[in-house]
């Protein structure tokens, strides 16, 4: 058995949480030639990392309690991430459906002075200001059209099945992350190729901390062994405080709440959509969204107080909650139990807060600093945070770390293309030679060149050769995927479990295609390429 007295490993930096706010300060301290550890109990981005809205969006809603630094960086960090991952992050036209000219007008006063106020109708007043506002803070890089509104008659053209009491339609622009989890993985990949003093391991956690150093044990194998860093970065998520507790740190920072989603297959209510995103508020003064996903439709989310994150489940109420709330939007489109091919839910990092509405607890984020028991060596927990400002935010703790280890920065990821978005084509002509390249390569029809694009962007190119070097066999439980695709993957992707690849790797899980059947062939193929 290893003990505190053991050699230990010594890391400059060792992050725990592999998370997006995990695998981001690992990549830009990574980049700055810092060897960091990255460690996560569980697989990359594989607890709300992968539970979100999958929206890079600016934070409209956030307006409404004035936190215009948060709308700011929101509106820019998503506007760098068109640029820097096109694979993934995409444009999407969103609607806010308005019922009336005055609606909301009190309750958002109020609600911005820091008042308490329910807010179930935005007018179109409160719309038409929120959006301007929303224009001018998105300006700085910005790369899609200002905003516009249609009247309903037009509105119940585009968007079939519109409730008749809508009278007008509020369009402007966010951004759709088609594949979070591949987003973060490419990250991962990223820092390690620019630096492989840097080493990332999933399934492993923290046990315990003795005299400086800590106790790692990987949960698959059982093996551990003892690291030392000048600096630790908690960034668990819901789970900071239960890190922070084998640490041997006593914190209250968390207070999460659940957010859930669903997938539906729902071919006449994706028709209606017309390719945007809808998004509203309900009678209730919750805030909804649904919008074409993968063929199907995701809708989401829930807001729900959870005192212990493991515990975290779809309930049967919340998903009937948001199968039944698009009767708002849509009256006449009946979504059934039988319609749900996907349920998801995660806890999202929030800080410790007494409130009564969940919904307004600041989505913003923070640094909160401790040391580890008995010495010197701090441990920085980061608290809140979210998908589009993940960026920003590991662009601030490594600003923060880099004096502590006496180094400059040297880099910046604000310029720096992710993965599969690096040299990707910048118009439809260069992606439609790069689709037929990829086609030619692997040895099959456009199709394939089109479908190993859209999921890896320009990482597709030796998926393709691998493909073209085997014989073409594709999976019997899903045909659109080659079995030398995912042995490619099982071999090069960090993968340790067949779910890696069926929930996080592919998006077979997302889109509500797993079997027992196709499990068991990916596993298969998983440990043959092992």
């Amino acid at each position: 058995m290893s003990t505190a007295t053991s050699p230990a490993r010594h890391f400059p930096v060792v992050i725990i949480g592999a998370g997006i706010n995990g695998i981001g300060t690992f990549r830009d301290l990574s980049l700055q030639g810092v060897d960091c550890l990255l460690i996560d109990r569980g697989d990359f981005c594989s607890g709300a990392s992968e539970s979100s809205s999958r929206l890079m969006h600016g934070g409209l809603k956030y307006l409404e309690t004035g936190e215009f630094r948060l709308v700011r960086q929101s509106a820019e960090e998503r506007n760098i991430l068109l640029r820097n991952a096109p694979h993934f992050v995409t444009p999407l036209e969103t609607a806010l459906p308005v019922r009336s000219w005055f609606g909301g007008i009190v309750p958002s006063i109020k609600r911005f002075l820091g008042l308490k106020a329910k807010l179930n109708d935005r007018g179109a007043i409160i719309t038409k200001l929120g959006l301007t506002m929303y224009d001018a803070f998105g300006r700085r890089f910005r790369t899609m059209p200002v905003h516009r509104f249609i009247g309903g008659r037009r509105a119940r053209a585009e968007l079939k099945g519109l409730d008749p009491a809508i009278t007008a339609v509020g369009l402007y622009y966010e951004a759709r992350l088609d594949h979070a989890e591949r987003l973060g993985l490419e990250l991962v990949l990223d820092a390690l190729k620019d630096n492989p003093g840097s080493e990332a391991r999933s399934y492993t956690k923290v046990r315990s901390a003795a005299g400086g150093a800590i106790e790692i044990e990987d949960v698959l194998t059982g093996a551990r062994e003892w690291v030392r860093g000048d600096v630790v970065v908690n960034a668990g998520g819901a789970w900071i405080d239960g890190v922070n507790a084998a640490l041997g740190l006593n914190t209250r920072h968390m207070g999460g709440t659940k957010g859930s989603h669903v997938v539906v297959d729902h071919p006449e209510l994706l028709a209606a959509l017309g390719g945007r995103m809808v998004y509203f508020g309900s009678a209730d003064g919750r805030v909804n969204l649904l919008y074409p996903f993968k063929g199907r439709v995701l809708i989401g989310s829930t807001d729900i107080p959870v005192a212990h994150p493991d515990e975290a489940r779809v309930s049967e109420a919340e998903i009937a909650y948001m199968i039944g709330v698009v009767s708002e939007v849509f009256p006449r489109i009946v979504i059934r139990r039988d319609d749900v091919v996907y349920a998801f839910c995660g806890v999202r990092p929030l800080p410790n807060a007494d409130v009564d509405d969940p919904g307004a607890i600041s989505r913003d984020h923070s640094i909160a600093e401790e040391r580890l028991p008995g010495t010197d060596v701090p441990v920085l927990s980061l608290i809140g945070g979210k998908w589009t400002t993940y960026r920003g935010f590991s662009e601030e703790v490594t600003d923060r770390i880099l004096p502590r280890l006496g180094r400059e920065r040297r880099a910046s990821t604000a310029e720096l293309p992710i993965g599969g978005g690096t040299a990707f084509p910048k118009d439809a002509a260069g992606r439609q030679r790069l689709v037929r390249e990829l086609a030619e390569t692997a040895g099959g029809p456009e199709a394939v060149g089109e479908r190993l694009l859209r999921r890896y962007g320009t990482r597709a190119r030796p998926i393709a050769e691998a493909i073209r070097a085997s014989d073409g066999r594709t999976l019997n439980a899903a045909p659109d995927h080659h079995v030398a695709e995912i042995a490619w993957i099982a071999a090069n992707e960090q993968v340790r479990t067949a779910d890696d690849i069926l929930r996080r790797r592919t998006d077979l899980a997302l889109s509500g295609r797993v079997t027992p059947v196709l499990s068991d062939e990916v596993e298969a193929i998983r440990l043959a390429a092992a």
